[in-house]
């Protein structure tokens, strides 16, 4: 099987996977939207922003280092069952420690009792979430992604089937947290089973093992440590100037944000591992190979997105969030130049450790959270979430040129931007096609604008019909 079947198997399944969990995700914002209002949904965002600034400091860079060691060319079966068990126990570890201080910190914050035991009520759903992503990494290995696929989609079902159950009794807020604990759960436990054909996993303590892993990690650590000041801690600030409201304005546009990223974040780790193997072959032939198929695909998706949602915004969370967030299409549109900078971030933020630079990173870090903190307080409490969103674009450009220049400079390789072009060209014409059809159902709008997009990249030659062979049928292709 080639290296573009191998890829585009596991990227078809968890593309399936996605689609799936992502239209039931937008049916739980839609119908969590519309059940708790602007208010209502104003302090679910509080509550789950806050606990994301815990949640990621759990993270420690595990997965990444974990995705990193098992594919490696001399780790076997036995070493990756140690590898995984001890990644998995501090993981574990991690999680209960952070995520168990966040509901005390949180009585300190001046937020209603509502607020202050959802934060405890869904710090399960961030200890669900943070070891279902110590596991990934065994599927990304091992090209069986769409396992997680499946773990995912069964959990978002058990998600979307709850929630319409407290709607239908008319239960509060606390009760729609824990609504999201349990489909975070369900994801979690199937994950973890579907995960025992792999490897065996066991809570472990290997000094050894631990003292090397964390002699990776540590850097990746900090950097996320840092990373989450400026991602998250916009929300959280707006909580603390601004009623619930407008936090909600903000949330429901910043919920399709975290939404969208996951496929970057599912793409690369898809193909981490081979770009760890070829780096660590020196093989940059393929290493350069592996990077152009990946920065291609994802610069093929991110740009018709930013262009399609700038163009429509509006009546898009007018479609997932209802008559009362409408005042969310402006931000929607800011917000989603910030997804199109993670896509290519993410790539090369693996890439970073990939490399083995993660050192270098920390500097930069340190410099785009503290302008970001600075900037957050000093205009968020004046321009609300039109400052939150600025701010977001500019810490995420800032880290992305950042990466992009420390791995360019070690690696003296750079992206063949002839597809990026090719995808703007496209984009501009599907935009053209949206501009051309004013009051136009969006629905309808964003058929139309993905067939005139593909249409157009196709006759580009931005997507040519040897590309499609491959993932269809690989052996016609030489």
């Amino acid at each position: 099987m080639s290296l573009t079947k191998k890829i585009a198997v596991n990227t078809g399944w968890q593309m399936v996977g996605k689609v799936v969990g992502t239209f039931l995700g937008l049916i739980a914002i839609a119908i969590l939207t519309r059940y708790l209002g602007r208010d209502g949904y104003g302090q679910y965002t509080t509550i789950y922003a806050f606990l994301q600034l815990f949640g990621i400091l759990a993270d420690f860079g595990f997965y990444i280092v974990l995705v990193k060691m098992i594919s490696e060319k001399h780790v076997d079966q036995t070493e990756e069952n140690k590898i995984t068990s001890n990644i998995f126990t501090l993981r574990l570890i991690s999680a209960l420690i952070f995520l168990g201080v966040a509901p005390v910190v949180g009585l300190f914050f001046p937020y209603p009792s509502l607020i202050k035991w959802g934060i405890l009520i869904t710090s399960l759903f961030f200890l669900f979430t943070t070891l279902n992503q110590a596991l990934s990494g065994i599927f990304q290995k091992h090209l069986a992604t769409y396992k997680v696929a499946i773990a995912e989609m069964i959990g978002k079902i058990a998600l979307v089937a709850s929630v319409l159950i407290i709607v239908f009794l008319n239960l509060n807020l606390l009760w729609v947290m824990a609504c999201v604990s349990f489909g975070a759960g369900v994801n979690f436990f199937l994950t973890f089973y579907y995960s025992q054909r792999y490897t065996t996993i066991k809570l472990t303590y290997d000094k050894q093992v631990w003292k090397k892993i964390l002699k990776a990690s540590w850097p990746i650590a900090i950097s996320i440590s840092l990373n989450l000041i400026y991602f998250k801690a916009d929300t959280v600030i707006l909580s603390l100037y601004h009623s619930d409201a407008t936090v909600g304005l903000y949330g429901a546009p910043y919920k399709i944000l975290e939404v969208l990223i996951s496929f970057p974040a599912m793409f690369v780790g898809l193909v981490l591992p081979l770009l760890t193997v070829a780096w660590t072959a020196h093989n940059k032939k393929r290493y350069q190979k592996i990077l152009n198929k990946a920065f291609d695909f994802l610069m093929i998706i991110a740009i018709p997105m930013i262009a399609g949602t700038v163009m429509l915004s509006t009546p898009i969370m007018r479609l997932i969030a209802g008559e009362e967030f409408i005042e969310s299409g402006p931000i929607l549109s800011i917000l989603i130049f910030a997804v199109g900078t993670i896509f290519i971030g993410t790539l090369y933020g693996y890439l970073v450790v990939v490399i083995n630079k993660q050192k270098a990173m920390i500097a930069s870090y340190v410099f785009v959270a503290i302008t970001a903190l600075a900037a957050y307080f000093i205009l968020i409490p004046k321009y609300s979430y039109w400052a939150a969103a600025g701010i977001t674009i500019y810490s995420e450009a800032m880290i992305v040129l950042i990466a992009f220049y420390i791995v360019t400079k070690h690696t003296k390789i750079f992206p063949n931007l002839k597809t990026t072009f090719k995808a703007l060209l496209a984009s501009l014409a599907m935009a053209l096609a949206i501009y051309l059809l004013p009051n136009w159902n969006v629905i309808i709008l964003l058929i139309i604008a993905v067939l005139i997009y593909f249409i157009v990249m196709y006759l580009l030659r931005g997507i040519t019909k040897k590309m499609i062979l491959e993932i269809i049928k690989p052996e016609q292709v030489k």
